[in-house]
């Protein structure tokens, strides 16, 4: 029986924690933004990579000349 208070006693604990995790999180602007996560996969951020490889092919080709 005396486990039991403990056990209630720790998740109690536990809660109080991750509350308080929430709130440090909601004051801290973690959830102002809720549209631009959602369309961010509809962007490319590709554009640096693609014109490293062209550069990369154009060098190989010119190599080989």
């Amino acid at each position: 029986m005396n486990i039991l208070y403990l056990l209630v006693g720790v998740s109690l604990l536990a809660a109080l924690f991750f509350l308080g995790l929430f709130v440090w999180a909601v004051k801290s602007g973690q959830y102002e933004d809720m549209f631009s996560p959602s369309v961010r996969i509809l962007f490319d951020d590709d554009d640096h990579s693609r014109s490293d490889e062209t550069s990369d092919e154009k060098n190989d080709i010119e190599k080989n000349k």
